[in-house]
This record gives C-alpha cells, structure tokens and sequence, in this order.
C-alpha cells in the first residue's frame, strides 16, 4: 500500500460525452473531495458522404485546451494524474505507424442496419450472450467490425483503440485496452475479464487488433513532452486507467451506502441514455436475462455492472432541437413546470423503441407512436415533454424490477447520478414510478468515479469502492425523493406498454 501523501491532490478527469465534453478538476486528502469544472465543449458529430462520424480531431483539441485550463487552477500547473473516460463502443483504426485512419464513425449511423441479423446466421443469440453477455444493441462493436468487413480502412488497420484509449494513446504515446470499455464490444467474457476467442474466431475478429488489456487503476503511461508544451503542465503527468466507459466511472461514482442500510442499491446513470441497473459481482448469462436485454459490463474492482440501455434525455434532447429548428426556443425550466402541471400519464411511450434511436424530428415521432397504440396525442410541447419523462420513469420502474428479479437482488433505494439530476421532474417521477426512494446525485458521477480512482492509484486514498463511495457520501450534496401518488396508475401505464 502507498503512503499517504503529505496533503490533498489534484487530478484531471477528462469526461467525454456524447453531447459534450468536459475537463473536471478533483482535489482528493483525508476527508476531502471537491471537484470543479476547467473546461467544457461541445461534441457535435458530422455528417459527410452519407456517414455520421465523430469530430474525433475537435474532442481532442477540447482535451488539450481543457488539460490547459486544469493547469491554471492547480498550483505550479502540477496535476499528479490524468484519467480518460467517454461513451462505448466506438473507436479509431490505424495503421502499423499509429496514424488515424479516418474520423471513428458515430454509433448512431446506420452502417450497422441488419448487422445484428447477420451475426445471427454466424452464432446464435443465445449462444453469443452466454459466452459475452451483451445486450442485443445494433450499434456493439462487434456488428460494427462487422459492417466494415471488406473496407480499406480495416483491411490497412493494424491497431484499433476504443475512443478513451485513442485519447490516451495521443496524450503518452503507448497502447492499451482499458477493460471495463472492452466488455461493451461483445468480444469480453464477463466471468473471467479476458476476450472471447470463440466469439472473436467465429465472427473473423483478428484481435490482434487491440492492445492489451487495462484494469482501472493501471498506469497508461506518461503525458508525451508535446503534450506538456502544448498544455503548459508541469511534468511528469501520468495517465493512470480509469473505468474508462463513462457509466463505469459513473457507477463507482454511486454514493451507495455499502455496509448496509442502502447497500441494497439500484442505480440509474442518466444523460443521453438512463442506463438502469444493479451492481454484482458475477454476471448473469440466463436465456431469460438475454430476452429481458439485460447487459453484463465490467465495472471497477471486478465488478459486474448488470443493466439495461433506455434511450434516455436523447429523447428530450432531440424534442427541444426540433423545436428550435422549427423557431420557437422553448425554455427547458419553463417547459418542465408546465409539464410538472400537465395531466400524468396520458400517453406514455416505448423508451427502449429503436425507432428513436436516429436523430432528426422527435416530437412527430412521439406523437406518431402515441397515435398507433390509440394513446392521445401530446397537444403542445408541454404535454410532449410529460409524454418522455412519464415514458421514461416508466422504463426506469421496469429495468429496476426486471433487474430485481433476473439477478435476485433486492433493491431498497435508487440512486440516480449523471445530468438528469437536474430534473427534479424525472427523478420524482422515477421515485413514484419505482415505488423507492430516490437518491439524486451527483450529476458528475463520472468525473467523480474517474477521480477517485486515480487518487486511490496515487494512495490519496485507500480501500475498496465502499470505502471511495463513503467519501462521497460525506462530501457531496445529495437530494432525496420519497415515492408519491397513485402506484395502480403505473402499473396501469406499464400493463398498456407491455401489452
């Protein structure tokens, strides 16, 4: 075990999302955590040629210029480590020399239509989730690699790096595979955290591919000396891995109370997507677990992280685009007091729908699925708006107790973390919908997680993830929602969905 150091220190959590990224500063001693935003940009993919793709070049720029920023607020521009972590699935190919290939295409485009139909004909659903445990997703990385069989780019691609270890590898120079990140490709055995090498041989996955595998908390290198004359930090910086999957480092972000009370906990990391589940610490690979779509990541410290995708704020996200598309520029606060006012649970939606999934009109598309299950059409964006967050307590209440029952953990309260903490609407609304308590907060539980994960490599810290969760616990502010209202009337909206 490191000796403790002298005083608290900081680290620089780079957080990517698929909406925007942000360099976070984390300040960590004895009884001490804070952690205070350096910089923040936009993640705006680009449609070229028919294809969606990630700005990968401008995100890298955003770490740079934020890295910059984290080394004006820390004394002598010294950070004792940095730590990377995003969205899954997607990554860069390049060639023998290191260089990029081409812009990472964005899990959102539509190469991958059909994919997991094909994959079908190779292995059998049931038996590629026993041997992965991935929820069926048409965007994993397999179905990706996949859909790109036969391009050029694959052909020439001798190294593939996942968008965090991309990042990591143009910071220090050296390659890894950060594992909790690995396990959303569909090529990870869960139970024993190496590859699949049925899987990989089945579907012609050469993975040789992909560096080594990372656990969190290994040492990923050293910032490159370009690096710290473009940033102006004082080095030596090392990266240290992180759960390099955002909802990783937003699970062990979780201020769940480990030895007892709310250790029976359920949690729901809220942004783009809710991703909706309980922590074990072995998965399950039942047929009944694969129907429900439940998936099984790695999580920090051998954890399983057993949940299930729902689309999530993307779909208030892309209502509020189309709006100011069409010039009217709704107020988010003003639109969610006037949905707090609007009639519960008149129409309710499939939050779990592939069909929005694209981008592009999300309030007609809305409407037309109220109009096709004979559900009353949302008058107004108001009434939209209801219509989504109704829709998605709904399918919080459903992936909660789906995952109650598939893994045969009780849950006594849910913690929600991630952006959607700042819509007390939707966490009431999930507390009523579940029937539990709701514990919201904090809304960067990723930057969190990515932080304590790094102070506790640097022995800033010590103990296993009840011991971080305690410290977040004690230090960060947390609001409380007790569950109201008439329970029949979800069940009710739940029967009508499910029906």
């Amino acid at each position: 075990m490191s000796p403790s150091p002298p005083g608290p220190l900081s680290f620089a959590a780079v957080d990517l999302g698929a909406s925007s990224g942000r360099v976070m500063v984390g300040t960590v001693g004895p009884g001490t955590l804070e952690l205070r935003e350096a910089h923040r940009f936009p993640n705006r993919p680009v449609r070229a040629a028919g294809t969606l793709y990630w700005d990968v070049l401008g995100l890298y720029r955003g770490v740079l210029d934020g890295l910059r920023a984290a080394g004006r607020t820390v004394p002598e521009g010294r950070l004792t480590s940095v730590g990377v972590d995003s969205w899954a699935v997607d990554h860069g190919l390049l060639d023998a020399s290191g260089a990029l290939l081409g812009n990472p295409v964005h899990y959102r485009d539509g190469r991958t239509e059909g994919a997991a139909e094909r994959a079908a004909a190779v292995m059998p659903p049931e038996e590629l989730y026993a041997a992965t445990g991935l929820q069926h997703q048409p965007f994993n990385t397999l179905h990706q690699l996949t859909a790109a069989r036969g391009t050029s780019a694959l052909a020439a691609a001798r190294h593939l790096l996942l968008i965090p270890d991309l990042m990591a590898y143009w910071l220090t120079g050296e390659m890894g595979t950060e594992l909790t990140n690995a396990s959303t490709t569909q090529l990870v055995d869960p139970r024993t955290g190496d590859w699949a090498r049925g899987v990989a041989d089945a579907f012609g996955v050469d993975l040789s591919l992909f560096p080594p595998l990372r656990r969190p908390g290994d040492r990923a290198g050293e910032l490159l000396g370009e690096v710290l004359e473009e940033t102006g930090l004082a080095g030596p910086v090392p990266v240290t891995a992180v759960g390099s999957h955002d909802t990783a480092s937003a699970v062990a972000g979780v201020p769940a109370d480990g030895g007892g009370g709310d250790g029976a906990f359920a949690y729901i990391a809220t942004g783009t997507w809710s991703l909706a589940g309980v922590e074990l610490d072995a998965p399950v690979l039942t047929e009944e677990s694969r129907r429900a779509n439940f998936t099984n990541e790695l999580g920090v410290d051998g954890t399983v992280r057993y949940l299930r995708n729902i689309m999530g704020l993307w779909l208030l996200q892309e209502c509020l685009r189309a709006w100011e598309a069409d010039g009217l520029r709704p107020e988010l606060g003003t639109l969610l007091r006037e949905a707090a006012k609007a009639p519960a649970l008149r129409s309710v939606v499939d939050a779990g729908d592939p069909g929005f999934l694209a981008p592009g009109r999300m309030p007609e598309r809305v409407a037309d699925a109220c109009r096709r299950t004979g559900q009353p059409v949302p008058r107004d964006p108001a009434e939209t708006v209801r219509c989504v967050l109704d829709s998605l307590a709904l399918a919080h209440r459903r992936a909660v107790a789906d995952a109650q029952r598939l893994s045969g953990r009780e849950v006594e309260v849910v913690h929600v973390v991630g952006g959607g903490v700042h819509n007390e609407l939707l966490c009431q609304l999930t507390a009523d919908a579940c029937g539990l308590p709701v514990v919201a907060g904090p809304a960067e539980a990723a930057a969190f997680g990515n932080v304590l994960v790094q102070a506790r490599a640097a022995g800033a810290v010590h103990g296993d993830l009840a011991g971080l969760r305690s410290l977040l616990r004690a230090t960060q502010p947390l609001r409380h929602h007790e569950p109201m209202g008439d329970r029949d009337a979800w069940r009710r909206a739940e029967a009508a969905i499910c029906a």
